[in-house]
């Protein structure tokens, strides 16, 4: 028998998601077979596997060692061991802000993926083994970027950190800002609203003033021009996908080396002379608010330079 007491950290989380997260081989229907027969219990009884867990409850497993080792097995991260680690611009007990670079995955696509996440998870590996063992939770990235976008993501190391950078996401009460190389100059303040449709199979999006689809809003604020590009700060208020790209283009201002929204022409000539090869992009501040839960970032802004490379384009 596997005893599990609940701390702060997993408060709220649900019985069942947290079980199947111990038994990460096992798959759902085990794991509900083994509630039904009272082979897993909370708090000495029986259940269902939606309660919500509160500090102090006991989970007790009633597997065989050998049933339970076989499970319990967390997938093997030595191949991310050997990717560098991308820079850490923040980080605590609960939470890190990492810095991923243009060409990273933020997660997996495919099997044989290496993305940010699994590079976290090789780094926290590597600072407490036995702790990275023994957690019930499994750290994650909670925010995503564009492939080819870079800048600051998330990585929840606790479930309390996962719970609340989710929800800030969600709400809109953690703010991202992006900066961008657009084509074209932009002279003034630009409040850009629509709707845009996804279309999964090709993996693009179309933006229109009205119709069918997810209302988006995005802010534009010019910083500086030459004449030909315009830097630009960009607040996407909805976070949809390939909302600024899209929204960006459809107002006329296309991304610089925006294979998918952008002008060719004009990506053409910026590929051979300077080697921009995908869109540039940056997400370049994250902003906590005031009496956020995890109290080390409350109030605060992490903010990294828009990279000299693409300054030396303008």
């Amino acid at each position: 028998m596997k005893e599990f007491i609940i701390t702060e950290n997993d408060e709220g989380r649900r019985m069942d998601k947290y079980v199947m997260n111990i038994l990460r081989g096992a798959g759902p229907s085990f794991t509900y077979k083994m509630l039904r027969k009272k082979n897993i219990v909370l708090n000495d009884g029986r259940a269902g596997g939606k309660e919500l867990l509160k500090s102090g409850d006991s989970i007790k497993i009633y597997l065989s060692d050998e049933t339970f080792e076989k499970f319990s097995e967390k997938n093997d991260t030595g191949i991310a061991a050997d990717h560098p680690m991308p820079p850490i611009v923040y980080e605590d007990d609960d939470m890190m802000i990492v810095n991923k670079p243009a060409g990273m995955l933020t997660q997996k696509a495919g099997a044989k993926d290496v993305s940010l996440n699994e590079i976290c998870l090789s780094y926290i590996k590597a600072q407490d083994p036995e702790a990275y063992r023994n957690s019930q939770f499994t750290p994650s990235v909670c925010n995503r970027l564009d492939r080819n976008t870079s800048g600051l993501v998330t990585f929840a190391k606790t479930y309390r950190a996962a719970r609340c950078l989710s929800e800030g996401f969600s709400d809109k009460t953690l703010h991202k800002i992006y900066k961008c190389i657009a084509v074209g100059v932009i002279k003034e303040d630009m409040d850009l609203t629509g709707v845009l449709v996804k279309d999964a199979a090709t993996n693009t999006v179309t933006v229109s003033d009205k119709g069918d689809g997810a209302y988006i809003e995005t802010i534009v604020h010019p910083i500086t021009n030459n004449g030909k590009l315009t830097i630009a700060e960009v607040s996407p208020l909805t976070g949809r996908t390939h909302q600024i790209r899209a929204h960006m283009a459809y107002a006329h201002f296309p991304l610089l080396g925006d294979n998918k929204y952008g002008d060719t022409s004009v990506n053409d000539i910026y590929r051979k002379k300077y080697g921009i090869k995908s869109q540039i992009l940056v997400c370049t501040a994250i902003s906590f608010p005031d009496g956020f839960e995890i109290a080390a970032v409350a109030g605060k802004t992490f903010e990294i330079a828009f990279p000299e490379e693409y300054m030396q384009v303008m």
